[in-house]
């Protein structure tokens, strides 16, 4: 019986992995064909779809999904989907202020299932506009700490036009204007390499400590938020301990 168990256990865990896979490449692929239907669709000339075409190799999304992508986004497409951009707002425990955006072909639906997920988790969705005044829309460019040192970095940023770079043992994070995202990008590119990624994020103006309960409260929220089919990212004002992230992340 307990070889019969073990074996069962292992088949489901292989099962969850392969369904969280199956629903991260999809997200991948929806946020590749709107890339490419509100620009042009070659990378080089929509920063936007660059960005996701790079998120999915990274992610390993087959090269022949990432075509069919592009191509759904195209008018006219037998394969194409109207999906809108929306962005929702809301509180977790602990008073966390959440920003999730969301690709959905469907506002009602997306909104009634994230409204739900939010009053499960000891939550609450708000009104648009409720907690984005705690954030700033920026643009994050990501680049492996052996790119350059810290002092390079910096100066290649300052030069390029750029707001600020976090500097560690593993990454340089560069932000600037949402305006100056391409020209920054480019210019530290041509200096450095390809970036491991870059987008549109929303910063937090202060972050709020969370602890205990509230925590492991929190991120099981933003697991469940995160797991919604129409949701593509989750940000959020908090602050938790390495302790506690490795002690309920399994959770």
């Amino acid at each position: 019986m307990a070889g019969h168990s073990h074996a069962k256990n292992v088949m489901h865990q292989k099962s969850k992995t392969e369904a969280k896979r199956s629903k991260i490449f999809s997200k991948l692929a929806r946020e590749i064909s709107v890339a490419a239907k509100q620009g042009l669709p070659d990378p080089a000339h929509n920063p936007r779809l660059r960005a996701a075409i790079a998120d999915a190799r990274k992610n390993n999304l087959p090269r022949d999904r990432i075509e069919r992508a592009i191509k759904a986004g195209q008018p006219g497409s037998a394969e194409g989907v109207n999906y809108d951009e929306v962005r929702y707002e809301g509180y977790g425990p602990g008073g966390i202020a959440l920003i999730v955006e969301a690709l959905t072909d469907n506002r009602n639906r997306t909104a009634a299932e994230l409204r739900m997920i939010f009053s499960k988790g000891g939550g609450a969705m708000g009104e648009s506009g409720s907690v984005a005044f705690m954030f700033a829309r920026v643009a994050e460019i990501v680049f492996p700490a052996k790119a350059a040192s810290a002092d390079a970095m910096l100066e290649a940023v300052i030069e390029a036009g750029g707001d600020n770079v976090d500097s560690t043992a593993e990454s340089h994070v560069v932000t600037c204007p949402v305006e100056s995202f391409g020209a920054v990008r480019d210019a530290l590119e041509k200096q450095f390499g390809e970036s491991e990624s870059a987008k549109l994020v929303w910063n937090p103006n202060l972050l709020t400590p969370v602890a205990g309960d509230a925590a492991q409260g929190l991120l099981k929220l933003v697991d469940a938020l995160e797991d919604n089919d129409d949701v593509q990212t989750v940000f959020g004002n908090f602050d938790i301990s390495d302790e506690d992230l490795e002690k309920f992340a399994a959770g």
